[in-house]
């Protein structure tokens, strides 16, 4: 059964909430919710049975955290900051995705953030059509074209991916929830706006980069850059595939991370 927790912007976030001891908290990216994404929860729950408290929550617009109209970046770390202290003190925040750009916003804006995993950012610095890619998906979001901003935001994926997600069982509720989209635009757009070296250069918490074993070079150039940019942050690679990671592989990565935490 889930639990809830308000923010302080007065929105109602639903979570999981497994195991005792110091917290993690999953950072989603672009259309995933608890309901649809297996791998979140399993990693969470071997964490849980090592020791570690883990939160899994649907972000604000989706699954049992309905938000109706504009949802943004603000928005959701006002959510991250509520979960934080339900939990009772400052998490580890393992992003996924364009959940990776959310989790170093956090980190730099008061959030109580005790470390960063991240998994496949994609941030490559070669990229440099984001602003006009975030500027129309806020038109298409503005005129009411859920569908066509779901469309846009998903236009790097294979053709044939796409053509099987709008004739699933997903492309309804992704298409109810695409205002939830644009907290990942700001946070992408934020995170291009300028060099790593200068967005993310006073990050001070400890930062762990990861990648899985089968991926786009795109997602390796971003981790190089971000590694390059956070004072003291570490690269690696995790069993998983097709920008998913394997539970098990990553729940250890997790745990070996937090442990710093708990000899400290």
């Amino acid at each position: 059964m889930s639990d809830f927790v308000t923010t302080a912007t007065g929105d109602r976030v639903a979570y999981d909430r497994r195991g005792n001891g110091p917290t993690v908290v999953f950072v989603a990216g672009a259309g995933p919710f608890r309901a649809i994404d297996p791998q979140t929860t399993e990693a969470a729950e071997l964490l849980a049975a090592r020791g570690i408290t883990t939160i899994v929550y649907d972000r604000l617009g989706r699954g049992e955290s309905p938000r109706e109209g504009r949802v943004d970046l603000a928005d959701e770390l006002a959510a991250l900051t509520a979960l934080i202290e339900a939990a009772g003190g400052p998490a580890v925040l393992v992003g996924h995705s364009s959940g990776c750009a959310i989790a170093l916003r956090a980190a730099l804006e008061g959030v109580p953030v005790a470390g960063l995993v991240l998994f496949e950012a994609p941030l490559d610095p070669a990229e440099l059509g984001v602003p006009a890619w975030t500027g129309e998906l806020y038109r298409l979001l503005d005129e009411g074209d859920h569908a066509g901003a779901v469309t846009h935001y998903m236009k790097d994926i294979p053709l044939d991916i796409l053509d099987g997600l709008q004739l699933s069982p997903l492309w309804e509720p992704f298409v109810a929830q695409a205002q939830s989209l644009r907290p990942d635009a700001h946070a992408l757009e934020w995170a291009m706006s300028a060099p790593h070296s200068e967005v993310f250069g006073d990050i001070d918490v400890p930062v762990r980069i990861l990648v899985g074993e089968e991926t786009l070079a795109e997602m390796t150039a971003a981790a190089a850059s971000l590694v390059a940019a956070i004072p003291g942050a570490t690269a690696g690679t995790v069993a998983g595939a097709q920008h998913t990671w394997d539970p098990e592989a990553m729940a250890q990565e997790i745990d070996a991370f937090v442990s710093e935490f708990r000899m400290a």
